[in-house]
């Protein structure tokens, strides 16, 4: 099982639990095999722990590996999916019939050869004698085996080189040269010494050179400086001077000015109302406005109640006109009808007249006199008359 160790010096480090090596037997046992767990990872290149490919974008696990709760749950409802499929196969799987009643199901070879079964396992005894164990001997020393030809060589006095004589002009050769490098670098030292020698001549002659230039550029800065100071006052004491002949000439105009500025002044603002009374002020800007505000509102409530009254007069000036309208209507009507019936009655009166007249006529002709004279009409036919007019 693999654990995290906590972080002490800043670095991540991953390593297993220590554990004993398991006690291996020499043959397997395949009965207790099948009821034993599987063995560790015993090959790395099946072990989780081994990180294949690129590492530079591996996920390293925090100081605190704490499960991921949605990898957790990711993976039961995978376990879940598998037991399912499982299950449903099974189920899916053709299964021999329900046996009748009476008989049983029993298993059956159906092999090519058949063997005789037995709940029972036979058994036999055998036993072998074995000869004393013997005390093991020393391992002999080992000696690789010989490769290769023997070869010998014959070296008499003198075919080698004699050191004293051969050596000789090598050390004369190595001293020489050790000595003109010795001659060499002393003249290179005797000559860098006269070079830096002159070199801090020429410094000195420099920086001596160099002083009397910044002493006289310093002298040149402090003459311009004084010039230019000197210069500076001058200006300055011009410029005063040209300021206080501006400033009494400003002056002197400036009273002559205000001598007749300040009565005009006061008489302007005067006249345009800065200088007032305070009880005329306050009236002016507290009291007329305040009255007008409220005559303003007593007129627009007396403008709204004449406003109300006048649509009150000629809602009832309408609705008056409307009744008037209707009634002089049926009075129009009510005249035809009675011109009509007085029309009819003088057409009857008339008709009556005439018919009396021609029958005053008939009986005036009858009662005439022989002498012609006619008698006056009754006082009847003129009342009648009088009646038609």
């Amino acid at each position: 099982m693999t654990t995290v160790l906590p972080q002490k010096s800043g670095t991540y480090t991953f390593a297993s639990q220590p554990r004993t090596v398991p006690q291996r037997k020499k043959y397997r046992d395949p009965l207790a095999q099948q009821n034993q767990a599987p063995a560790p990872y015993g090959n790395i290149m099946y072990d989780r722990r081994i990180v294949r490919g690129n590492t530079y974008a591996q996920h390293t696990l925090p100081a605190t590996a704490q499960p991921d709760p949605i990898e957790i749950q990711r993976q039961q409802e995978i376990r879940r999916r598998k037991i399912a499929a499982k299950r449903a196969k099974a189920q899916l799987r053709p299964a021999s019939p329900e046996a009748v009643e009476g008989r049983k199901h029993i298993d059956v070879q159906t092999e090519l050869y058949l063997e005789e079964l037995s709940d029972r396992v036979e058994e036999a005894d055998v036993d072998c004698q074995t000869d004393a164990f013997l005390d093991r001997p020393p391992t002999p020393l080992f000696i690789p085996a010989k490769t290769g030809l023997d070869v010998a060589t014959q070296i008499y006095d003198g075919d080698l080189f004699d050191f004293e004589i051969e050596v000789k002009p090598i050390l004369e050769v190595l001293v020489g040269k050790t000595v003109e490098q010795a001659l060499l670098e002393v003249m290179e030292e005797e000559e860098l010494a006269n070079l830096r020698s002159q070199q801090r001549e020429f410094e000195e002659l420099r920086n001596a050179e160099l002083v009397e230039t910044q002493r006289l550029e310093e002298q040149e800065r402090r003459h311009r400086g004084e010039k230019e100071r000197r210069m500076k006052q001058q200006r300055e004491t011009l410029k005063k001077e040209r300021e206080t002949a501006d400033k009494i000439a400003a002056r002197a105009f400036a009273q002559s000015y205000l001598a007749d500025l300040i009565p005009s002044v006061f008489g302007t603002l005067n006249d345009n109302g800065y200088f007032f009374d305070p009880v005329e002020r306050d009236v002016e800007l507290g009291f007329l406005p305040w009255i007008m505000e409220q005559v303003e509102k007593k007129i627009d409530i007396s403008i709204l109640s004449r406003t109300v009254l006048d649509a009150i007069i000629r809602d009832v000036v309408i609705q008056r006109s409307a009744a008037y309208f209707q009634l002089q209507e049926s009075q129009q009507d009510t005249v035809a009808e009675a011109a009509a019936q007085q029309l009819e009655e003088e057409i009857a009166a008339k008709e009556d007249a005439t018919e009396k007249t021609e029958e005053q006529q008939e009986s005036a002709e009858a009662t005439e006199d022989p002498a012609g004279e006619t008698t006056d009409p009754p006082a009847e036919e003129e009342d009648g008359d009088e009646d038609e007019e």
